[in-house]
């Protein structure tokens, strides 16, 4: 048994000053190697430059306040828009709203205005959590771009909602096809892993979700600390899908559900 210890611990100190000599026999090779090239008066035919390719600036909390609350945003929108408005058709609301002497547009413009406003007040609320000390979000940069993102992002959501809703006849068929078009979003959006490390075809795929760009714009700017120009092209792309789906929506739109 004292062999056996004995062996052990003669072991144990036998590796641990292997693996401090590794350093040092390191900075002696490297010391030799510079002092035989000065020697020989030729210079090295191979040479070693190490770049960082992490980005260590980037935590989590910075990752998930833009990508949670756009996945929120998605969800609200595509849901509220959907039910909404098949509820209103399968209940005869619309049919009254159309004989109301108020303006249509004005109530549907009403119902956006709140929609926007609630989204303003999930990113204040977002915000003000993710600072708090336990969390240490950074604002920095042009972070002041996530309002108007936000605000085209509602539009857009809103949007593919109304066109599920115009299409839709039933609760239970609207509420079938905003899952298949919310649950694959959320995931091919980026708001649950980044989409930097994810195959081809699956990067490809998010282009078609408008979540990614309001994901990859509100990053930019709230979780990189990047300028305003840097928003802009996610900016467009929402405001587009907005507008193509409020035309969509506006052909397929049906007062009743016959």
């Amino acid at each position: 048994r004292a062999f056996k210890g004995w062996a052990k611990h003669g072991f144990e100190t036998s590796m641990s000053e292997t693996l401090m000599a590794l350093p040092v026999r390191g900075i002696l090779g490297s010391i030799v190697q510079s002092a035989d090239v000065a020697a020989s008066g030729r210079e090295p035919r191979f040479s070693l430059r190490t770049q960082r390719v992490e980005d260590e600036s980037l935590g989590a909390i910075q990752f998930f306040t833009p990508s949670l609350l756009g996945w929120a945003l998605a969800s609200a929108g595509v849901f509220g828009a959907s039910q909404t408005l098949v509820t209103w058709r399968t209940r005869g609301l619309l049919r009254r709203l159309r004989l109301s002497p108020a303006p249509v547009w004005t109530l549907f413009g009403a119902r956006v205005v709140v929609s926007v406003a609630v989204a303003l007040l999930q990113l204040a609320v977002f915000l003000g959590v993710a600072r708090l000390p336990f969390f240490g979000l950074r604002l920095q940069g042009a972070w002041w771009m996530a309002v108007p993102l936000v605000v085209a992002g509602v539009l857009a959501f809103l949007s593919i909602g109304m066109v599920i809703g115009a299409w839709a006849r039933t609760q239970e068929s609207a509420q079938t096809v905003t899952q298949l078009v919310v649950l694959p979003m959320a995931f091919l959006g980026g708001s649950f892993f980044p989409l930097d490390g994810a195959p081809g075809w699956m990067r490809t795929l998010s282009h078609v979700f408008p979540l990614r760009y309001l994901n990859e714009g509100m990053l930019n700017v709230m979780g990189r600390g990047m300028g305003a120009g840097s928003a802009v092209p996610q900016l467009v792309v929402l405001l587009g899908i907005a507008a193509v789906g409020a035309v969509v929506a506006a052909r397929m739109f049906r007062w009743d559900a016959s």
